[in-house]
């Protein structure tokens, strides 16, 4: 579980964040939605310890981690996945060693552990054969679940994931949504989703969290948001289906 209280975040005299409060189940998809430049990726920055929060803390299972000492921070971040918005691969390393390095990086594992280790997950996301190439050689898709299989390598208990399907086709990012629906499940991790996808929303948010100007205005679940009376979330819905059914019919 992670408890996020009481946060808010300045830039240059302008309020980002102001006083936001959210609780992240473990097992669940968490998912933090609204409008771009709403603040959404600041929050998920500040969660994961990459922007210090101006007032406030988050806790990671009662755990305070902003005010903690270097070795909890540490403790705490290697039990944290990450998949970026980008995938941010390597694009000088192949898929294995893009996989390996948090590995490398967090653990004293024998090369043959860690093999053993990218191996399963490589297979667990479906690129059981991708091993040997580039990132450059496999398509967008492919290497959303890449970072997949980064994210999950050091068996984390939370994984974050900022815009997983940004720049994806729709059978694409239903495939990405399922994953992570699945890992999540799986494996019984804390996880966070930054979107702004209302398909991904309805299809597997089991915890919603609804952003605008740097305020929480709604929270519930899929089942409750379509009967909200909170005008910018209604207004932020009907924008993401008609957006679908568009998309759709190209």
């Amino acid at each position: 579980m992670i408890e996020v209280k009481n946060i808010s975040k300045a830039f240059g005299g302008k309020a980002v964040l102001n006083d936001i409060s959210m609780d992240f189940m473990s097992g669940e998809i968490n998912m933090i939605i609204g409008a771009s430049g709403t603040g959404k990726s600041v929050l998920l920055k500040c969660i994961v310890g990459l922007i210090q929060p101006d007032t406030g803390i988050v806790e990671f299972n009662g755990r305070s981690f902003h005010n903690a000492s270097k070795e909890v921070q540490t403790e705490v971040r290697r039990e944290m996945g990450m998949l970026f918005q980008g995938s941010a691969l390597f694009d000088s390393q192949t898929v294995e060693e893009n996989v390996m390095f948090p590995l490398n990086v967090l653990t004293n594992q024998s090369l043959e552990e860690k093999k053993e280790r990218v191996n399963f997950c490589l297979e667990r996301v479906g690129l059981d054969n991708a091993n040997a190439k580039m990132p450059s050689e496999i398509s967008g898709g492919m290497k959303k679940r890449v970072g997949i299989a980064r994210a999950i390598v050091t068996k984390p208990n939370y994984l974050f994931c900022d815009e997983p399907n940004s720049g994806l086709d729709p059978q694409t990012s239903i495939k990405i949504d399922n994953l992570i629906k699945d890992i999540t499940y799986e494996y019984e991790m804390t996880t966070v989703v930054v979107s702004h996808d209302m398909n991904s929303v309805l299809e597997i948010g089991d915890r919603i969290n609804f952003m605008h100007e740097g305020h929480v205005l709604w929270n519930g679940s899929n089942d409750q948001i379509g009967d909200s009376d909170v005008q910018a979330l209604n207004e932020f819905v009907f924008a993401g289906r008609l957006m679908k059914v568009v998309k759709d019919k190209i």
